[in-house]
């Protein structure tokens, strides 16, 4: 529903999806749940089943398109309903992960392959940036994703390998997988080149996807960029295949998410993997948490990522007092280096 004026308000409908990084809803999802019930309201929810369907099935065959994967309206909108939650959710999370890891300040955003701007949404979410610009070679996902924000932002034509307008910080989700290989090292290039502040590349929490970062990491790093988040440390991975690096964020599922999805679960998991480099300015974590906490009584088992390049497991005793209670609200993903809570 738009207000009189042409802006559009929120529908009183608000429920708490997705969950922030602190299990509270944050505002911005709040709002972009209501502006999707509006934007699909009217639209049939069998054609966006059936357009649901066919996206995910190309989605999970992955590979390179030749063509752009959203080829309608409807299949727009149906990107919009299923995968705008789970990207937003995603990138908030990643990005409220990567926030205490730079002390610098993000002031413009460029969101390269952003489509109906889900990625814009969680950037002026966690860094509250100036401005935002999201690039995409779909007019119609422009055209939606310009409808559905009700923040000042700029949605432009663009396509890989054009020039990549300069930003703080210029990102890129869930966009490397559509993407041939030449065309990944030149998006990723294109992105280091306008870069002034930090690069932002998040991709499937698959092991394809982690090494599919892992590809733009080492780029950063040969252009002399430092690794802010999630790794400790700028050098090489010590996660190795058949394991990979990778994170998750819940989204609670709308009732048009459910039906479009045919799924009867209130919620799902999406998992990510992703880098966030700046140029300086870096404060990386002295350790990351690399799988869900074992809670025990009377102890926390973690496994670590740290500072010196290793992965490594962790136990936290309740004779470490405070160091216990910290590492009992741990979630994966979270910092953490007490070498005092060692045991």
């Amino acid at each position: 529903m738009r207000d009189p004026d042409g802006g559009r308000r929120a529908s009183a409908r608000v429920l708490a999806w997705p969950l922030g990084t602190l299990g509270r809803v944050k505002p911005l999802a709040a709002t972009l749940r209501a502006a999707l019930e509006d934007e699909l309201a009217g639209r049939s929810r069998t054609e966006l089943a059936a357009a649901t369907a066919r996206l995910s099935q190309r989605y999970r065959r992955g590979g390179a398109a030749s063509a752009p994967i959203l080829a309608s309206d409807t299949d727009v909108a149906a990107y919009a309903a299923y995968r705008m939650p789970a990207t937003y959710a995603a990138c908030e999370r990643a990005l409220s992960l990567a926030a205490p890891c730079y002390e610098g300040g993000i002031d413009s955003v460029v969101d390269l392959g952003g489509g109906t701007g889900a990625g814009a949404w969680a950037a002026m979410s966690v860094l509250e940036p100036g401005s935002v610009q999201v690039l995409d070679q779909v007019d119609a996902a422009l055209r939606c994703g310009k409808r559905l924000a009700p923040f000042e932002a700029s949605f432009a034509r663009w396509a890989v390998g054009a020039p990549v307008p300069a930003a703080d910080l210029v990102m890129a989700s869930f966009v490397l997988s559509e993407l041939s290989e030449a065309q990944r090292d030149s998006l990723v290039a294109g992105a280091i080149a306008a870069a002034r502040r930090a690069v932002f590349i998040i991709e499937p929490g698959t092991p394809d996807g982690h090494q599919r970062v892992l590809a733009a990491r080492a780029a950063l790093v040969q252009a002399g960029w430092t690794v802010a988040a999630p790794c400790p440390q700028s050098g090489n991975c010590p996660v190795q295949q058949p394991d990979w690096c990778h994170f998750a964020a819940r989204v609670e599922r709308s009732s048009v998410h459910r039906q479009i999805k045919r799924g009867d679960l209130s919620y799902e998991d999406e998992k990510f993997s992703f880098v966030f480099a700046v140029r300086d300015g870096a404060l990386p974590a002295a350790e990351r948490v690399l799988r869900h906490p074992g809670k025990r009584k009377g102890f926390v088992e973690l496994t670590v990522c740290d500072n010196a390049g290793e992965t490594g497991r962790r136990v936290v005793t309740k004779k470490v007092g405070a160091a216990y209670k910290q590492a009992r609200d741990l979630r994966w993903g979270d910092p953490w280096g007490d070498p005092a809570a060692r045991d």
